[in-house]
C-alpha cells in the first residue's frame, strides 16, 4: 500500500515521504514569498533544518529563521519572534518542529499584526474574537515529531514565564494553510522523543474518546488513532528508520490533534501545569499520569472501552486496556512516577491550582475538583 495522499481534512495536507520538496509550491499556495521559518534551538543546527532552508533559498524565499525557541515556548519567546519578523519583514509563518517550534511559529504569525497582548486571545468564551482576523498572516506547517499534532490545530500551548501557568492560544485563522507531513524528517528523533510524542498522540486520543462531548466523527479518528500508535509506535521506536512505522505515527499525531476537538482531560489538565513548573516533556508527562487517570475514570468509561479493547485485540476489556497501558509505557522506558519527573509532594496544591483552570478539565467524563484532583495528583506522584 502506498503511504502519500492529498488530504483536505481538517486542513489541505501534503502527506508521504520526500514531499517537503514541495514547500516552495505550498508557499505560493498559502500566498507567501518571504517566510521566517521557525523552529526550536535544538533542530536550528541539524541537516534536516538547513536541508529545508536551502529548498527555501533555491525558490527565492530567502533563508529567514528564528530558532530563540524553549521546549516549553513562552511569551519572551514569542516577542522575540515577532520583532524577528517584523524586522526582516516576512509575510508569512513556516512553523517547523516538534510541539514547541509549531506552536511558536503559529503565535508569531497570529500576534505580528496584532495590538493586544497576548493573553488576552486565551482559549476562554469568544475572546478569539477580539483578534483582527485580517491581520494574523498565512502559516505553513511542518511536523519533525509525531506527537503534539499542532500542525492541524487552531490553538497553541504558551507558557507564562511569570506565573508558570500554560494558556492556550486560540484563533480558527491559526489553523495552518498548508501542512507538508514528510515521515522522512521524523528519522532522526531519538528514542526518548519518538516515545514521549508518539505517547502524546496516544493520549490524545484516548481522552478524546473518553471525553462526554458528541462528536462521532471524533470518536471513531481517536479509536484508528489508538490503533495505530499500538501497532506502529513500537516499531518507531527500535528501528527509526522504519518509514512505514513513520508515517503511520504521522499520521496518528494528526488525528489524535483532530480527534481532540471533542475534548481533552484530566491527563492535560494534570501535564499542563507539571510542564509548567518542571519543564518536563509534555508526551513524557502525559504518559506518566495516563494510568492513574484511567482508574480514576473507570466508574465512567470502562464499557465503552470494552469496544476499544476489542478492536485493539487486547484481551480483558478495560482492566485489560489499562494493564496494557502500564506495559507499553514500560517498554519504552517511562517512569511510573512523576516524582521521576521532579514532581514534589510540596508542589502538589500549587499543581491542583494550575489544573483546575486548565480548559481540559471540561473535558473529563467525571467532573474535577481540586479534592480530586489533589487526590489523582498523590496516586501519580
Amino acid at each position: 500500500m502506498s503511504l502519500v495522499g492529498n488530504w483536505s481534512y481538517p486542513t489541505t495536507i501534503k502527506f508521504g515521504a520526500g514531499r517537503i520538496k514541495e514547500l516552495a509550491e505550498a508557499c505560493a499556495a498559502a500566498g507567501i514569498s518571504k517566510p521566517l521559518l521557525v523552529t526550536d534551538k535544538g533542530l536550528a543546527e541539524l541537516p534536516v533544518t538547513q536541508s529545508t532552508l536551502d529548498i527555501m533559498a533555491a525558490a527565492g524565499l530567502g533563508r529567514g529563521m528564528f530558532s530563540q525557541v524553549d521546549p516549553n515556548p513562552n511569551e519572551k519567546n514569542l516577542a522575540a519572534g515577532v520583532a524577528a519578523y517584523n524586522a526582516g519583514g516576512h509575510d508569512g509563518v513556516i512553523a517547523f518542529g516538534g510541539g514547541s517550534g509549531l506552536d511558536l511559529g503559529k503565535m508569531v504569525a497570529f500576534m505580528a499584526g496584532q495590538t493586544r497582548p497576548i493573553w488576552d486571545f486565551e482559549d476562554i468564551g469568544d475572546w478569539w474574537t477580539r483578534a483582527d482576523a485580517d491581520a494574523i498572516a498565512p502559516i505553513i506547517a511542518v511536523p519533525t515529531t509525531a506527537g503534539t499534532g499542532s500542525e492541524v490545530g487552531r490553538a497553541s500551548v504558551i507558557t507564562n514565564s511569570e506565573t508558570h501557568v500554560k494558556k492556550i492560544i486560540f484563533h480558527p485563522k491559526v489553523l495552518p494553510s498548508v501542512v507538508i507531513c514528510d515521515p522522512e524528517l521524523t528519522v532522526g528523533m531519538p528514542k526518548f522523543i519518538t516515545a514521549g510524542t508518539g505517547l502524546d498522540a496516544f493520549a490524545h486520543c484516548v481522552e478524546a474518546f473518553s471525553s462526554p462531548h458528541y462528536h462521532p466523527m471524533s470518536q471513531g479518528i481517536a479509536l484508528e488513532g489508538m490503533r495505530l500508535v499500538k501497532e506502529y509506535l513500537p516499531r518507531a521506536y527500535a528501528d527509526g528508520s522504519d518509514i512505514e512505522a513513520r508515517a503511520n505515527m504521522m499520521s496518528a499525531a494528526a488525528m489524535g490533534a483532530t480527534a481532540f476537538q471533542k475534548g481533552l482531560g484530566a491527563i492535560h489538565a494534570m501535564s499542563h501545569p507539571i510542564g509548567a513548573h518542571f519543564n518536563s516533556h509534555h508526551g513524557t508527562t502525559n504518559a506518566v499520569c495516563m494510568p492513574a487517570v484511567l482508574a480514576f475514570n473507570a466508574p465512567v468509561i470502562a464499557d465503552r472501552f470494552e469496544s476499544v479493547a476489542a478492536y485493539l485485540g487486547i484481551s480483558g476489556g478495560f482492566d485489560g486496556f489499562r494493564a496494557f497501558v502500564q506495559e507499553f509505557n514500560d517498554s519504552m522506558g517511562i517512569p511510573r512516577k512523576l516524582a521521576d519527573l521532579g514532581v514534589t509532594a510540596e508542589s502538589i496544591p500549587e499543581l491542583v491550582k494550575g489544573a483546575i483552570v486548565d480548559p481540559s478539565c471540561g473535558g473529563n467524563p467525571i467532573e474535577l475538583t481540586e479534592e480530586n484532583l489533589t487526590q489523582l495528583f498523590n496516586a501519580a506522584l
